[in-house]
Formats: C-alpha cells, sequence, structure tokens
C-alpha cells in the first residue's frame, strides 16, 4: 500500500539534499550544461521549482500547468536567475507542496497530471520525489544513480517497467536485479520482437528505463540479441 506520509517525509530529505548541494554552487556553475541535453543547472533547479507548484495545482483540483507552452516558457524565464534566488524558489516551494500534502484529504481520489495522465493522489508525493532525486542527479554535481536510496531505485523501476510497458516500439523486455531467476524481477515492453532479458544491479536497470548515467550500458544481455534502446521518456 502507498504510504503517501512517508513519502512526503522522503520528499523532505531529498529536498534538503538538494538544496544543500545547490547552495554550494555559484552562478557560474549554473550557467554550465546540465546532464540533460539542452539544459543548464540553472533549467534544472528551476523545473524542480516550478513542478513542486504544478503538483500543488494537480492536488488542488486544477490543471497541472496551464499549458505546455507556459511549463516551458516558465523554466525558461527562471532558469538565468542568480543562485539565491534558486534557491530560495526551491524552498519555498517545496515548502508549498508539503503545506498542501499535509492537509486532509481524500488520498484515494483520482487526480489528473498532464496529457491526460491520471493517478491517485496518495501516488503524487512519490512522483514528486522522483522529480527531486532524479533531477538532483541530472544536475551532475556528485550526487549519481548510485547514490539514491535503495528503496527509491526499486521503486522507480516498478513505476518506469509500467511506463514501458505495452510500447510497440520496445520488445518484449524481462529485468533482473543480479543475474539469477531467483532475484527481484520486472517485465516490460510491447508484445512483439524477440524476448530479451537483462540482468545486473538494480541503479544499471534504473539508468537503462530512464536514460540516465550509462543508459544499461553495463547490464548483462542473459537472454536476446542485446540491450534495447529506448525512446525518450
Amino acid at each position: 500500500m502507498i504510504d503517501h506520509v512517508r513519502d512526503l517525509a522522503s520528499v523532505r530529505e531529498a529536498t534538503e539534499r538538494l538544496l544543500d548541494a545547490a547552495a554550494s554552487l555559484d552562478n557560474a556553475a549554473l550557467a554550465e550544461p546540465s546532464r540533460l541535453p539542452g539544459w543548464t543547472r540553472g533549467h534544472v533547479l528551476a523545473h524542480i521549482a516550478r513542478n513542486a507548484d504544478a503538483l500543488v495545482n494537480v492536488l488542488r483540483g486544477r490543471p497541472m500547468y496551464e499549458d505546455a507552452a507556459t511549463r516551458d516558457t516558465d523554466i525558461e524565464r527562471d532558469a538565468p536567475r542568480p543562485l539565491d534566488v534558486h534557491v530560495a524558489d526551491l524552498r519555498e516551494s517545496a515548502e508549498r507542496f508539503q503545506a498542501v500534502g499535509a492537509e486532509p484529504a481524500d488520498w484515494a481520489r483520482t487526480v489528473e497530471l498532464r496529457n491526460g495522465v491520471t493517478d491517485a493522489a496518495a501516488r503524487i508525493p512519490f512522483r514528486r520525489w522522483v522529480e527531486v532525486d532524479l533531477h538532483h542527479v541530472d544536475l551532475g554535481i556528485g550526487y549519481d544513480l548510485k547514490d539514491l536510496p535503495e528503496e527509491f531505485v526499486l521503486r522507480e523501476i516498478d513505476f518506469l517497467a509500467d511506463r514501458w510497458s505495452g510500447r510497440p516500439e520496445v520488445p518484449p523486455v524481462t529485468l533482473r536485479v543480479g543475474y539469477e531467476e531467483s532475484g527481484p524481477a520486472w517485465t516490460t515492453g510491447g508484445t512483439e520482437g524477440a524476448p530479451v532479458v537483462l540482468g545486473g544491479p538494480a541503479v544499471e536497470l534504473l539508468g537503462w528505463l530512464s536514460g540516465r548515467d550509462l543508459k544499461g550500458a553495463h547490464l548483462a544481455v542473459l537472454e536476446g540479441d542485446g540491450l534495447p534502446e529506448l525512446p525518450p521518456l
């Protein structure tokens, strides 16, 4: 069962890690490229802050973003700001999210995100945790996939395996933590093509699913012709 209260606490911890790391940067470092193509570190921090407000909208029953153009414009507007403004915005937007999360609510209700995607309200804190911790990795400032909490890694593998499930451009794939059938496993992909079985450390599985780090280059192909290439998330 999803524990949104526990996830909110994990979001707070992840946010504090991010704020501590961001405070060690300077304005020049913010203007440098992040690990996300076309985005500086300033873009990443701006997105994290605006995502907090967007998820407040979701929990309030409002549209997540006014529209896609507004989302992108807001990030571009905020990306060049000086470090102290970024840090203050990150902290204040995080506090707004936590405040809404602390309100009495029907956490079993269905809420709507972008592009018609729906989910249980109780899963929104985990979605926020994903935004904070994975984008912390994207900053490229010493926090990597291997540093993510184990619980987070396994839950995000589960989430992304489900997200890629049924995609016709992805062959049927079985993912195993380790190299034996006894380890935790997930299935993903479509139904067409030769099945593939991948094995290795959980963080490598996450790297492949999320298109980060080495994108699963160190995974063992236990069955099949090779490591499938995933389209962008």
